[in-house]
């Protein structure tokens, strides 16, 4: 979810019976800024009915102190849904409170084990139930299908459906279990579009019968309480709408074809797909005709919130929103209030250990590569995602923690892989033994180009796959980690220097 957004000019917000005022704000799912004070215009939004509150990286420092305030938030109304991006692998926004650390989804379905899964999403719902949050969007149903994907790779537990829908099944069991709602995204897909619907409308040319459904129709079957919407354009379903914004696929695909009935709610309104075309405050008057229960506003600006409550307010008042419909989305997210607003007792514990376990069995070698010691790194990888939480984790820095003998660096500028820089790790490598690691390079020119000169001069280098699987020539001794999570990169230093970490630090 986009953290940056325009903003619109104020409008005011009319007068509705209060029955129907309340249920428009359980509608809204908002962000905010803050680590302990709740903004006094949260709080007056929470008084009115808010329906949920959606935290970030920017709200957490610790975890007494997220648990502080989520205990302040729920004191001024119970039945808040607090929630939280909480994927696993690299995409998480709880580190400096201590998080598990588990691989991403695509390591989980390489090492296919539904019990280590439902191990990885009980750590990670039993962290979350012991800050007081319970509502996670989690976990990603969409299927790896179009190999230029910018935004789902490994973060899919895979290109199979049926691998995919059994790891679903598995996750979402193990986090309802501990009393928190998960969230399967994005409805109803967002892997077959070659654009990040962060920056630009995506649009998937699929015909209906190709589409990537049955993890969907999964994660109905086993009870998902919440189901994410894509802002994606299916010309075969919509031509003229993203899903998010289209009747024809939130109300009679999902609701009417798949017969679900738990709590549809948008990914952020203000992701450029959304804000660019149609406009937060338009996005959300248009999502919740469409069928959506819950719209997303996860910027810090509560002037952008407020901006899409009055527009819906405003529709409201006209009649082109018709208040039936958002009576009906109120009910929805008072039923899942009802059922997992509210914290539970002290979580039992959980299995710190089970995510470098599946790391450990996640990782591939091609051929198995005698244990290096005082290895040169070099680490390839995009900068960090604007939406998504990075922790500084790097496989440079992996290798370290196990050998201090090694030395490298990681390479995240465009602007560095090319000029004096590949003489320069050349030299500075010397005669110790070289890894390139590197991070979907097929989408990122530049790693390519810089690998290639490495690899070129040293053919005796290792070579350390970090995001997809992707062909590998040369007869170059290959690690694959499947995922750029702390775990991930921690069991793949391990391959390569033969040390054993530690279960968890």
């Amino acid at each position: 979810m986009s953290r940056v957004t325009r903003l619109a000019p104020a409008v005011s917000a009319p007068s509705l019976p209060a029955d129907l005022d309340e249920a428009a704000h359980r509608c809204l799912v908002a962000g905010f800024d803050g680590t302990t004070t709740v903004p006094d215009p949260l709080k007056r939004l929470i008084e009115r009915g808010l329906g949920g509150v959606i935290l970030f990286t920017r709200n957490v420092r610790d975890a007494g102190q997220v648990r502080a305030l989520t205990d302040s938030l729920r004191a001024l109304r119970p039945d808040l849904m607090v929630a939280i991006d909480n994927e696993g692998g690299g995409i998480g926004h709880l580190a400096a409170a201590g998080a598990p650390e588990v691989p991403g989804n695509w390591a989980l379905g390489v090492a296919d084990d539904t019990g280590l899964t439902a191990r990885c999403a009980d750590a990670l719902a039993g962290h979350l139930a012991s800050l007081g949050i319970t509502a996670s969007y989690a976990p990603v149903a969409d299927i790896q299908h179009d190999p230029r994907n910018p935004i789902v790779r490994t973060r899919a537990f895979g290109a199979d459906p049926a691998l995919a829908a059994r790891h679903l099944r598995a996750w979402i069991a193990a986090t309802d279990a501990r009393g928190i709602a998960s969230c399967a995204k994005h409805f109803p897909g967002h892997g077959g579009t070659t654009t990040d619907s962060h920056h630009d409308i995506a649009v998937d040319p699929r015909p209906y019968g190709q589409l990537d459904l049955d993890p969907f129709r999964a994660a109905i079957e086993a009870g998902v309480p919440m189901l994410m919407s894509a802002h994606v354009v299916f010309p075969h379903l919509d031509p003229g709408r993203p899903a998010t914004l289209s009747r024809r696929i939130l109300t009679e695909l999902l609701r009417g074809e798949l017969g679900y009935d738990g709590v549809m709610v948008t990914d952020a309104l203000e992701m450029k797909a959304i804000a660019d075309s149609y406009g937060e405050s338009a996005g959300a008057r248009i999502a919740l005709a469409a069928g959506a229960d819950q719209v997303i506003v996860a910027v810090p600006e509560l002037r952008t919130t407020l901006d899409c409550r009055n527009a819906v307010l405003g529709a409201l008042a006209d009649g082109s929103l018709p208040a039936e419909r958002v009576m009906e989305a109120a009910e929805r997210v008072r039923r899942l209030a009802g059922r997992y607003a509210a914290p539970g007792a002290d979580p039992a514990p959980w299995d710190a250990a089970a995510g470098l376990e599946a790391a450990r069995r996640a990782v591939r070698s091609r051929p198995v590569p005698a244990a290096v010691r005082g290895a040169f790194v070099v680490d390839l990888f995009p900068p960090p995602h604007p939406a998504l939480n990075w922790g500084g984790e790097d496989f440079a820095s992996e290798v370290q923690a196990l050998d201090p003998m090694s030395m490298g660096l990681a390479v995240t500028n465009p602007s560095d892989a090319d000029g004096d820089l590949p003489a320069a790790l050349l030299r500075a490598a010397a005669s110790r033994p070289l890894a390139v690691a590197e991070c979907d390079a097929a989408l990122y020119p530049w790693q390519a180009r810089l690998r290639d000169a490495l690899l070129s001069a040293r053919p005796d280098a290792v070579r350390v796959f970090t995001g997809l699987p992707e062909p590998s020539t040369g007869g170059h001794e290959v690690l694959h980690t499947y995922g750029r999570g702390r775990t991930n990169l921690r069991a793949a230093a391990e391959v390569l220097t033969g040390f054993r970490a530690a279960a968890a630090r």
